[in-house]
């Protein structure tokens, strides 16, 4: 991991947070992928290498601990979802003005909505 060299909290948050697709990865942990293939499916496009070698990262900085087979987010993991929240909410504002078409995964999109699709309430929906 590479260092700003400086005693600075933002500093030593950036050089865990701010590797490339760190974020994402935390996003998808928010969002209970908890298993390598989940996350991969909301990284689509990230090698499985960098994904193992970016969880050990989170998980030797104390962000993500190994459960089993699974991947689950500690203490201090949980409290970054206000920062991913709020990048979220940043990115919608003011990084949406250009929007091409290679922002526009649609199997991401699926994962998405098969992750959030409560199918109980479908079933009871369609059986009215």
């Amino acid at each position: 991991m590479t260092t700003y060299g400086q005693w600075c909290p933002v500093a030593m948050a950036a050089e865990v947070l701010t590797e490339r697709w760190t974020p994402l990865i935390v996003r998808e942990l928010l969002c209970d992928s908890t298993r390598f293939n989940d996350l991969r499916r909301g990284v689509p496009l990230m090698s499985p290498s960098l994904l193992s070698k970016r969880l050990e990262t989170l998980r030797r900085v104390g962000v993500v601990a190994r459960v089993g087979g699974e991947y689950r987010l500690t203490p201090a993991g949980e409290e970054l979802r206000p920062i991913i929240e709020l990048m979220g909410v940043w990115g919608r504002r003011w990084a949406m003005g250009d929007v091409e078409a290679k922002h526009h995964d649609a199997g991401l999109l699926m994962w998405d909505i098969h992750r959030n699709i409560v199918a109980d309430r479908l079933l009871a929906a369609t059986s009215r």
